[in-house]
């Protein structure tokens, strides 16, 4: 089989044995298939009960801990891993599937069927179907938003990203999606602008990767409506989808 970005991935069989670098991987094939993952990251978080050697960050893990832990089958994505790692994963025998960074819903759903059916040779799982359903259709725009997910520097959400499109699937369009950078990096004052032009209407706060909260975001937007929301329900593709339509519906509308 080949992984999205066309590898071979060079699987002999399901893998039982599987080291994940991307944290939202990680909770997909363990919740699915439990006591597959032998091995993840520091940020994998998910599931809570997860007890596996830990491997250093997605970004820079550490590769001869992965290769110590025997994998059939390491889990990377073209944006949270970097290529040399992955060339280096391969060079040494070991199989590698490349998720390709999703822009949409839909398309991280195709991926993650894919890994199931293919990699691990199972039936589509019922909580994909059902994320399936949940976020099928595209209401209205009934509020427009700056989603920052970093300050010091400044970082918003920009074209083509996960986060953005859930928040689209919530009726919710974020004011950066037209940029020609993913995450662009706007000064403050461009960004209260946006509020004052009448652009923007609300301001959407996830809690990772910066942590905002009450007290760290909202006061550099006075008097802006602002809803606080997990960034895993925003940006994690998996089982997660299932509850976070519901809950991110709730955040997002309280800010309202």
């Amino acid at each position: 089989m080949k992984d999205d970005l066309g590898a071979d991935v060079g699987l002999a069989g399901p893998p039982s044995r599987v080291v994940s670098l991307v944290p939202a991987l990680t909770e997909a094939v363990e919740a699915t298939l439990p006591g597959t993952v032998t091995g993840a990251t520091d940020y994998c978080t998910h599931p809570p009960t997860l007890d596996v050697p830990r491997v250093g960050g997605s970004k820079y893990p550490k590769v001869d801990a992965v290769l110590a832990l025997r994998p059939g089958l390491v889990l990377a994505n073209s944006e949270e891993n970097r290529p040399e790692d992955v060339a280096r994963l391969r060079a040494e025998g070991v199989p590698v599937w490349v998720m390709a960074a999703p822009a949409t819903v839909p398309a991280a759903l195709t991926s993650l069927r894919t890994l199931f059916t293919e990699a691990f040779g199972i039936a589509e799982p019922g909580w994909l179907t059902e994320a399936d359903r949940r976020w099928r259709d595209v209401p209205p725009v009934w509020a427009r938003a700056v989603v920052p997910v970093w300050r010091k520097p400044w970082v918003v959400l920009g074209r083509d990203t996960f986060g953005g499109d859930v928040l689209r699937r919530l009726g919710v369009a974020t004011v950066y999606s037209g940029h020609a950078e993913r995450y662009p990096r706007p000064k403050l004052d461009e960004l209260r602008g946006r509020f004052a032009d009448g652009e923007a209407d609300l301001l959407v706060l996830p809690d990772e990767p910066y942590e905002f909260t009450d007290d760290d975001g909202p006061e550099a937007f006075p008097g802006v409506p602002y809803a606080l929301v997990s960034g895993r329900y925003l940006t994690w593709y998996g089982p997660s989808l299932v509850p976070a339509h519901a809950a991110l519906t709730a955040s997002v509308r309280s800010g309202r």
